[in-house]
């Protein structure tokens, strides 16, 4: 039962607000996406931002945070800083 309700959530009345897909860009619908279909629209998502050139988009390309977080100090872990001794 919990899957059919996860399935078909508006036949069901649960709100707009609670679905994961909501006004897709497509479409204009809302939707509860599930499993594979929902990594699908988050990989379409992140192409559209990324062809349209979009911030968001570019900030995800080069794999540094999107949503407005400080990036001096903390999230380092992703690239290497190499530091070179000194020759005598």
């Amino acid at each position: 039962e919990l899957i059919t309700i996860m399935s078909n959530p508006r036949q069901y009345k649960i709100p707009d607000w609670f679905l994961n897909r909501q006004k897709d860009i497509k479409d204009g619908k809302y939707s509860q996406v599930t499993s594979n279909a929902l990594e699908n629209k988050l990989r379409e998502d992140l192409e559209r931002l990324k062809k349209i050139r979009a911030h968001r988009g570019l900030r995800h390309f080069w794999g540094l945070r999107v949503r407005g977080q400080h990036t001096k100090t903390t999230g380092r872990r992703g690239r290497t800083v190499g530091v070179s001794k000194k020759k005598n």
